[in-house]
Parts: C-alpha cells; sequence; structure tokens
C-alpha cells in the first residue's frame, strides 16, 4: 500500500454528459475532472454565426491590412462615469433542466432525443424480427446502445483491453459481439424450477455464467443476439422476464428475501411488489424516465433491503396507535456523486402503497432534469426541492390527499443478510449461503435446484447482498442439504470476510471498469479469513470491491470500500489498484443510521496488497478500538495515520 497524490491517474472524475451511442454511466476518465462546469457551459451556449467563406471575401495581399485610425476622444473628466445601480445588470435567464412539467417535453439532449424518437420498449420487435436473424452487425448503433438496455441487454467488454484504455477508447471500441443479459427478478424470488431454466440458460447460451447481483438479479455473459428470442421464450414461459432489467424506468423492486417465512416478520409486502410489476413494469407511460429508477421493500425488522440508497425505499414497522405501517424514503443513490435517502416524515397504509409509488415515480418522470445526463437520477432533484416541496408535491399534484406524519422505524437488532441457517415460523428452516461475491453458475443453479427439490423445497431467493437462501428444509434434512450445498462452494458457514464482501463485475466484462474485481476479491476473502480468522469478537467488517467510480458495489456505504484505478507502485510502475473509503455503512443492527464513508488524501492500495492493507488497518482497529466501538465509528475518529 502506498499513498499517492490526488491528481494520479484514475482519480474520481465528474460525470460527463452521455451521447445515445454511450453505456449508461458514466466511464471513467482523468481529463474530464473538473470540466463538468465549463463542458455545461459550452453545451448550452448558443452556436456563432459563421464566418463568410473565404471565395466570399476579397482576397488580401500579405501586409494589406490597413492600419487602424486612431480616433481621439476626450478624456472624462473625474466623477462623471454614471454609477449603476445594483442589480441595472439584467439577469442572466436561468437554462432549462428538461423538466417536461416547466420545460416543455422538447429534448434538450441527443440521450431524450432519442427517447422521442422510440420509446425504448419497442425495439424488441425489431430483436426478434431482424437483428436475431441478421446478427450483431445488423443493429444500428442507436438501438445498440440505447433502446437495447430496455430489455436487460448491454454490450460486454472485449477481451484483453486493459483499464488504462477504458477512458481512450470509444465505446465500439470496447465492446465485443456477445452482450451481458439481466435477468430480471423482483424480490429476488423464484421456484426451484424457474432456478433450473435459469441454469440450463447459461449452460446452453452463456458459456455456463451466471452472477448474483447485489439487486437480486441474475447476469448472463456471453449471450450472442441470434439466441436472444429463445431465451426470452423460456424465460417468460416460465414466469421470469428480462423486461426493464436496465434503461431509464423501473428496475427491480428488491424485497426481503425472508418475506412470508421469517418468524419475526412484521409484515409480507409481496403482493404489494407484484401489485407494482404486474401492472407499471412494461407501461409506456413510465418507460421515459429521466434515469433509472430503483425502489426497495421490507417488512423485516432488519431492513435488508438496503433502502437508503434506492430512488424509493418502503421499510415496514409497528406504531403504536396505527399498527403496521410503512416509513418512506426517496432520493437515495450512490455512484460517482453519492447520497443517501431521505425520510419524508410520513405513515404510508397498506392501501396507499402502490399509489404513493406511481405518484414519486411520475414526479421523476414530470419534475426530474433531463438536461444534464449526470444530474438526472431522483437524487438530484430531492436535494434541490428538499423533502417539505418533495412531500407536498406529491400530496397536491398526485394523491390528492395529506399522508399522516410520522416517526422513523426502530434501528435493525440482525443482520440482515441471511446467512446460516434460520428457523422459519411453519417450523422448518431456510439456508443462507455466501457464493464468493455473488459468482457462481449456470451448473451449480441447476445443482441447487436438485439439491433443494430432494428435501422436498421448491423455493430459492437471492438478497441483495450477493447471496442465496434455500427455504422450506425440514429440520431432519439441514444438515445433509447444508453439506451438499457446501460442496458447490455455497457455504452456510462462512469465514468473515466471504459473508460480508461483495463485487462488481469489473474489467472482465464491463466496459466502464479500470480493474478485475471479482477474481481479485475472491483471493482476498481467502487470504483474509485464513490470517483474520480469529476476529469473531469483533463486530461485522464489510468489504465491497469495485471496478469504477461508479459505485455499483456500493463503495461508499462498505466499512472498507475499494475504488477501482490505476496507481502507481513503489517501483513506479502503473498497476491497478483502488482508493480506499472507510466506516461507511446502512443503518444495520450495527450503527443507527447510514452514513458515508471517509477517504484520506492519497490513501490508495495495489489490487496484489489488499490482504495486507485490510489485515493492517484490521488490526489497528482491534487495538485502538473504545469499548463496543464499531469500525465504522473507530475510522472516523482516528487520526489518518491510523488508517494507512
Amino acid at each position: 500500500m502506498t499513498l499517492h497524490n490526488a491528481n494520479e491517474t484514475g482519480s474520481e472524475p465528474a460525470e460527463p454528459q452521455k451521447t445515445p451511442l454511450s453505456d449508461e454511466k458514466s466511464a471513467p476518465s482523468a481529463r474530464t475532472a473538473g470540466d463538468e462546469s465549463a463542458q455545461a457551459a459550452t453545451a448550452d451556449r448558443p452556436a456563432r454565426a459563421p464566418r463568410a467563406a473565404a471565395a466570399d471575401r476579397p482576397a488580401r495581399a500579405v501586409g494589406e491590412r490597413p492600419a487602424r485610425t486612431a480616433v481621439e476622444r476626450p478624456a472624462r473628466p473625474a466623477g462623471e462615469r454614471p454609477a449603476r445601480a445594483a442589480g441595472d445588470r439584467p439577469a442572466r435567464a436561468a437554462r432549462p433542466n428538461g423538466q417536461w412539467k416547466i420545460d416543455g417535453k422538447t429534448p434538450l439532449n441527443a440521450n431524450e432525443e432519442l427517447k422521442a424518437k422510440d420509446n425504448g420498449l419497442n425495439v424488441r420487435e425489431r430483436i426478434e424480427n431482424i437483428y436475431a436473424k441478421g446478427g450483431f452487425d445488423s443493429i444500428p448503433l442507436e438501438d445498440l446502445h440505447g433502446r437495447f438496455r430496455w430489455w436487460g441487454l448491454y454490450t460486454q467488454r472485449k477481451p484483453g483491453i486493459d483499464g488504462g484504455r477504458t477512458a481512450q477508447l470509444e465505446p465500439h471500441e470496447l465492446e465485443d459481439k456477445y452482450f451481458m443479459m439481466r435477468v430480471r427478478l423482483d424480490a429476488g424470488a423464484v421456484t426451484t424450477k424457474q432456478l433450473r431454466v435459469i441454469g440450463e440458460i447459461s449452460q446452453e447460451f452463456g458459456r455456463d455464467t451466471a452472477d448474483i447481483t447485489d439487486r437480486q438479479n441474475i447476469q448472463y455473459h456471453w449471450i450472442q443476439v441470434e439466441d436472444v428470442p429463445e431465451i426470452w421464450r423460456r424465460l417468460e414461459s416460465n414466469g421470469m422476464q428480462t423486461t426493464e432489467a436496465c434503461g431509464d424506468v423501473p428496475r427491480v423492486v428488491l424485497g426481503s428475501p425472508v418475506a412470508g417465512i421469517a418468524k419475526d416478520e412484521i409484515v409480507d409486502p409481496t403482493h404489494l411488489i407484484d401489485q407494482i410489476t404486474e401492472k407499471y413494469v412494461g407501461d409506456p407511460e413510465l418507460s421515459n424516465l429521466p434515469r433509472k429508477f430503483k425502489t426497495a421493500f421490507t417488512g423485516h425488522p432488519s431492513q435488508d433491503v438496503v433502502h437508503e440508497i434506492n430512488d424509493v425505499g418502503y421499510v415496514a414497522y409497528v406504531h403504536p396507535e396505527h399498527g403496521v405501517v410503512y416509513d418512506l424514503w426517496v432520493g437515495g443513490g450512490l455512484s460517482a456523486n453519492p447520497h443517501l435517502g431521505q425520510r419524508l416524515g410520513v405513515l404510508v397504509f397498506e392501501h396507499q402503497v402502490v399509489d404513493v409509488w406511481v405518484g414519486v415515480t411520475q414526479i421523476f418522470r414530470d419534475y426530474g432534469y433531463r438536461r444534464l445526463r449526470n444530474r438526472a437520477r431522483l437524487k438530484f432533484l430531492v436535494k434541490d426541492w428538499g423533502v417539505e416541496k418533495f412531500r407536498e408535491i406529491l400530496e397536491t399534484e398526485y394523491l390528492g390527499y395529506k399522508l399522516l406524519d410520522g416517526p422513523p422505524a426502530p434501528q435493525p437488532k440482525t443482520p440482515g443478510d441471511h446467512v446460516g441457517i434460520h428457523e422459519q415460523k411453519d417450523g422448518r428452516f431456510y439456508i443462507g449461503v455466501a457464493p464468493n461475491v455473488g459468482r457462481v453458475s449456470g451448473s451449480i443453479l441447476v445443482k441447487v435446484a436438485d439439491i433443494a427439490e430432494s428435501a422436498g423445497s421448491e423455493r430459492v431467493r437471492f438478497t441483495p447482498h450477493q447471496k442465496m437462501l434455500v427455504l422450506d428444509i425440514p429440520a431432519e434434512e439441514v444438515d445433509r442439504v447444508a453439506d451438499e450445498l457446501a460442496a458447490l462452494g455455497l457455504n452456510p458457514r462462512p469465514g468473515a470476510f466471504r459473508r460480508n464482501t461483495i463485487a462488481c463485475t469489473g474489467i472482465e466484462y464491463c466496459k466502464l471498469a479500470i480493474v478485475d474485481t471479482k477474481d481479485t476479491a475472491t483471493a482476498a476473502i481467502a487470504e483474509l479469513d485464513q490470517r483474520l480468522g480469529d476476529i469473531s469478537h469483533l463486530k461485522p467488517i464489510r468489504l465491497h470491491v469495485n471496478g469504477c467510480p461508479n459505485s455499483c458495489a456500493r463503495i461508499q456505504t462498505a466499512d472498507i470500500g475499494l475504488k477501482g484505478q490505476l496507481i502507481m507502485n513503489d517501483e513506479g510502475e502503473q498497476v491497478p489498484g483502488f482508493q480506499v473509503h472507510l466506516g461507511g455503512g446502512l443503518a444495520s443492527e450495527t450503527r443507527e443510521e447510514a452514513g458515508l464513508g471517509r477517504t484520506v488524501r492519497g490513501l490508495k492500495v495495489a489490487a496484489t496488497d489488499i490482504p495486507n492493507y485490510v489485515e493492517r488497518v484490521v488490526r489497528n482497529f482491534e487495538k485502538g478500538r473504545e469499548g463496543d466501538e464499531t469500525f465504522a465509528q473507530w475510522s472516523h475518529r482516528v487520526p489518518e495515520e491510523d488508517l494507512v
């Protein structure tokens, strides 16, 4: 681990304005850092009138420029210059932000033009009838880099391109002729039959790839456009879809993975999630939002759906007067400009939940900022308006009634990852297992389905922490099932770092990534669980590994968050590495409320040095903590020298 200057290659960029031919997140680029305001000003400046063509101007011989005639102006006597009163200069007209209800629907950038020209949902017909027959080269760029996302498809990174070239190459130079496909699994719930279908599709069409994401989805790689219609047919005939798994739409709805089975559950919100997804996923009225829109629901006291970093989140609790209600959160999101969600300060009753969701989504559609792509998330509108105005607009313009004031939900008392063996409310058990940073395979998923069915189970769920649960296991089958899952590399009793580490896709497949994440994190986990196997007396320390600044792996809300970039090592060589964030976290059994991590100026660690750095800082924490202090509390309290 070494300290480096902040202006080093790979330092955090501003989020540049996108073109319709770019990917949804911001491509990292050192060159764009700090240029956002200049780019915006240039983009909004009216074009100058063109100069006359050379043929229209009389030729002037060298040296023929006439001397400028001097004009004598009488000197102005001192004190005669008229004073300009304050405020005489006319105010510059505010530039439109692309808010439909204020500025109208005229597109203000190429992305909005693309969406106005043709709804992203319409590309499906072309995929099935034209591109699947004509192959990759038949796909026009507007669809390939734009509308394909509405159906869960991104081109994946071409193998062999190192992270130093991520910001140098155009999308078509970075991409392969294969796709990442995201299977949308609202609330992360599947039957064993569905799980087997997911696995078999991976085996047949995706080179056996399958990753559990931190939004309860499954992602394939190596998908060819020729195979997409058949994949859709198999998924949809088994009650699954890729509709609006990506794009400027309502994304997958997170739900508690123990909904309906946990002994300590407050309420099961599954029917509310179903109402939303069945009616509004694929609805053209909500398929052109300014950016992605993320939703989370939980009825479990562990608050297990990372609601603080979603655009809208519902957290159930028992109110002393009104019984079970939902605490409403809005405006959360991370990426390179993180904002934690804010409580709206209201009680939402069950019969109001769907209406409120529609209202918040429509506010985003109608008032969200569309001019600049890097300010188009709901979090920026909430920040500018404040929760009082947001609530007022929601109640007066969209609901037509007032919501009751309400207190926050209480702090969680138990972990929300659900790893381990737990008794259900019906006397059976669920087994939560921890794959290495969500990496599984089609073959493994098929085997999990077989193991579950052999014990009489027909249900599996994925979590927002890249974990998997097998439900409904009879007591007499628990040990056998746990052992068979562990033999697949799915350990229900993992080490501390295996349990508490997540990682994004990284440079293996992602066009925005700068460094490897999955293999790097897996190697670090193995080392750390061996070196630090004696820290069970400490509260959990969460390690999140991300391949670029966009924070798909939630680096700002980890105890130790690693943001991928290229750094200079002690020998002066440019190597894959990470900027370190320390002390972040969401509300959990170890912290009352969410907070973002701190950075130490110049603190970066090479990818190969992660185990050494983490071991060192954890040992420092172990020696220097006060009482029952958590790692996050300690890391925000101590001087920087204890963190390097």
